[in-house]
């Protein structure tokens, strides 16, 4: 496990001088080799209520959202370690779909230019390019050691999934809707030859599709629209009441069951391939077609205490240790973890200036923080960061 640096600075002075020691970020919470610092805390803090203003709550509804947010902040800092570190040791891998995920942003962004798109993601989120990847890499982990863990471990037997069919039917009444992918082959700007050309690739294209290849395969490697080829051409749902498609082609698919494939369709500057994914009639969907959507909404109440479950004992299993004042709503019963001598615990400091380089590993020379004292007679410095409380001015600055 890749111990995270410890972002605390210490005067590199003898002994004698050891009191001019000042911390750069306050470490609360030791969780196996990671840590959670204060920071951490405030900047998810500052996510949510932007994320809350966006969505249009104010007054009374905000305060009620920042005041949970503030009694459960360590513990979901708490939960999301531990879930990631969990991830690691089964060695899930989420750096595809990370990719995948970026890449999707990027094409809706319009922006090719990588810094440019780097500079966007900065403006967006208020993160810097890295830590938003590093932030939906631990999320994406998350998400799929609690589905592997967890969600796949419920089961809901065939009769209440049945049952609560029968007792809401009138939620699964719908309107005709078929679901789509695509293949797009580029005849823009070309020759009478190169289209004749990509005539014959579509041609070609939709017997392998017809005898079985994977469409969505297909398309990520031919076609030529890398908005929907990444995700294997899938397109949104269309209603025939919306008339969101070009006539001919909505009478086309709209008259098709699942996995029919078309011919090439000639459009002023591309050749299409439509596969339908899936067709639903209007009107009563049947059980079997929504036994997923039902099985999903009975296994969401089950799933929370389930979770909690899940990280009690990975709490319990774990190293961990949380300083004076700040408390973990999510707490293993009966675990000790108190914030323990710092002379034992030894941590490794490091400046603010390589933490603002991304955490390129400089080592310095260490004097721990509670040890000051007794070094030298001296008092330890306050755990005020640095970016708000400067050291006094004959307070020697901290050497490289």
């Amino acid at each position: 496990m890749r111990s995270r640096l410890i972002v605390l600075i210490a005067a590199i002075a003898p002994l004698a001088q050891a009191a001019d020691v000042r911390i750069v970020e306050e470490i609360i919470a030791k969780v196996n080799g990671d840590i959670i610092t204060r920071g951490e805390m405030e900047q998810a803090r500052t996510r949510l209520m932007e994320e809350a203003k966006s969505q249009g709550l104010t007054g009374a509804q905000l305060a009620e959202v920042v005041r949970n947010q503030d009694k459960n902040a360590l513990r979901d800092q708490i939960d999301q370690l531990l879930l990631v570190q969990r991830g690691k040791d089964l060695d899930v891998k989420v750096d595809a779909d990370v990719t995948r995920r970026l890449a999707e942003i990027q094409s809706q962004s319009k922006i090719t230019d990588p810094d440019k798109f780097h500079d966007y993601i900065r403006e967006q989120t208020g993160m810097s390019f890295e830590d938003f990847q590093q932030q939906m890499k631990n999320t994406l982990l998350t998400q799929k050691v609690i589905g592997e863990e967890i969600s796949s471990r419920i089961s809901i037997p065939e009769a209440d999934l049945r049952k609560y069919y029968e007792e809401h039917q009138k939620e699964f009444v719908r309107e005709e809707q078929v679901f789509l992918s695509q293949i797009l082959l580029s005849t823009e700007g070309k020759t009478p030859a190169q289209v004749a050309a990509a005539q014959k690739k579509a041609a070609d294209l939709v017997t392998r599709a017809r005898k079985g290849e994977k469409f969505s395969d297909l398309a990520r490697q031919n076609s030529d629209d890398p908005a929907t080829a990444k995700d294997g051409g899938q397109l949104p749902p269309y209603k025939r009441s919306e008339h969101l498609l070009v006539k001919e082609i909505e009478d086309l698919v709209f008259q098709q069951k699942r996995g029919y494939v078309t011919d090439a369709i000639k459009l002023p500057q591309y050749l299409l391939i439509l596969k339908v994914d899936d067709h639903y009639e209007a009107g009563q969907a049947s059980f079997e077609e929504v036994k997923e959507q039902i099985t999903q909404k009975l296994a969401e109440p089950k799933m929370e205490p389930k979770v909690r479950e899940y990280l009690t004992n990975l709490r319990q299993n774990a190293f961990l240790q949380i300083k004076d004042g700040y408390v973990d709503a999510g707490a293993a019963p009966g675990k000790d973890t108190r914030w323990k001598d710092v002379i034992q615990l030894k941590p490794e400091t490091t400046t603010k200036e390589e933490v603002a380089a991304k955490r390129k590993r400089k080592l310095l020379k260490v004097i721990p923080l509670g040890t000051a004292k007794s070094a030298a007679g001296a008092t330890p410095a306050a755990t005020t960061p640095a970016a708000t409380t400067p050291p006094p001015p004959d307070t020697p600055p901290a050497k490289p």
